[in-house]
């Protein structure tokens, strides 16, 4: 599988570049970059294996035959263009998260990608924490009986106002993009198959300390059809430890330190700790699109899953009264 990767950002150089090395039936290929020298770079350290393999032009790296799968880790805003575009050219596409920044451009990257017959997969990478994995099977089996609520604490200090989310023209959101959307997705991952669909959300947003366009901290009430609810914290206004929690009739489940990029954490079931097998999570993302591609199926994670995330992101933003901010 030759793999190419929009955008060599800092989770493509140390997270999609490297599962790609690893995985025992991919290729890093090529490289889209704005920069020929950042792109000669990132190609340099990952060893890609095209004749040419550093674009700026998104056109000419979908035109080489021999490519097969796109990597899309570029800015929010840009993800509905380059989508598109990889998916009338026939090329799989690996989406990092949030699919897009309004419902109609996911709209139009799924139905590209039907029309087209490509398999769109979206980087949750979370969902291949081993941890996670196991625990969420085992809860949707009854191991807490009636789910009552989940909590998703996650935030970060972000140094300046210059983080690309910060700006209408590259992102919807901020804090919500860069760690709400994959609280979200855990939510729904866990609560999902007992709790039926989302039925209501409101929120509170701040923007006190960057004076932000977009969303710095994030609250997040959410209530299922089964009557089970659940709240996201997110913020790039300061630094803790992230924590997700479940509460169930039959007892609770505690995760510490197990979001991020690296597949470790602490967990407990009720006070006893949780053995689990710290792997790369975003290899495992990386294996379950190339298996789908190979074997003619659904993704684990599939557009359509994007899709609902940002509409429930959309409206967490209306809930909040603070979407004048924010433009299609």
């Amino acid at each position: 599988m030759k793999c190419a990767i929009l955008g060599p950002g800092g989770i493509a150089d140390d997270q999609h570049a490297p599962a790609v090395s690893a995985h025992p039936t991919a290729t890093n290929w090529s490289v889209l970059s704005r920069s020929v020298e950042r792109g000669r770079d990132f190609a340099e350290r990952h060893g890609l294996q095209a004749p040419e393999p550093v674009h700026t032009s998104l056109e000419s790296l979908l035109a080489d035959p021999d490519l097969e799968g796109v990597i899309i880790a570029t800015p929010d805003r840009l993800h509905e263009q380059q989508a598109v575009a990889a998916a009338r050219a026939g090329k799989h596409i690996l989406l990092e998260k949030p699919m897009a920044t309004s419902s109609e451009a996911c709209d139009r990257i799924t139905r590209a990608c039907l029309e087209n017959e490509v398999v769109l997969a979206m980087a949750y990478h979370h969902r291949w924490h081993d941890g996670h994995r196991s625990l969420q099977k085992r809860v949707a089996a009854g191991l807490l009986g009636q789910l009552r609520h989940m909590r998703v604490h996650w935030t970060f200090q972000a140094p300046h106002a210059g983080n690309w989310r910060s700006f209408p023209d590259t992102g919807r959101w901020w804090s919500l993009a860069a760690n709400g959307t994959h609280c979200l997705d855990l939510i729904r991952w866990f609560f999902l198959p007992t709790e039926g669909e989302i039925s209501h959300v409101a929120s509170i947003i701040s923007r006190a300390k960057f004076d932000s366009p977009h969303d710095e901290s994030a609250v997040v009430a959410i209530q299922f059809e089964s009557g089970a609810t659940a709240e996201i914290c997110v913020s790039v206004q300061y630094e803790s430890e992230p924590r997700v929690e479940i509460y169930g009739d039959n007892g609770w489940i505690r995760m510490e330190n197990t979001l991020g990029r690296h597949g470790g954490g602490q967990i407990q079931y009720n006070g006893e700790p949780v053995s689990f097998q710290q792997m790369n999570p975003f290899l495992g993302e990386l294996d379950d699109w190339i298996r789908a591609i190979h074997e003619r199926r659904p993704p684990e994670v599939p557009g359509e899953e994007g899709q609902k995330n940002v509409a429930w992101l959309l409206k967490a933003i209306q809930a909040s009264g603070e979407d004048s901010y924010t433009s299609k």
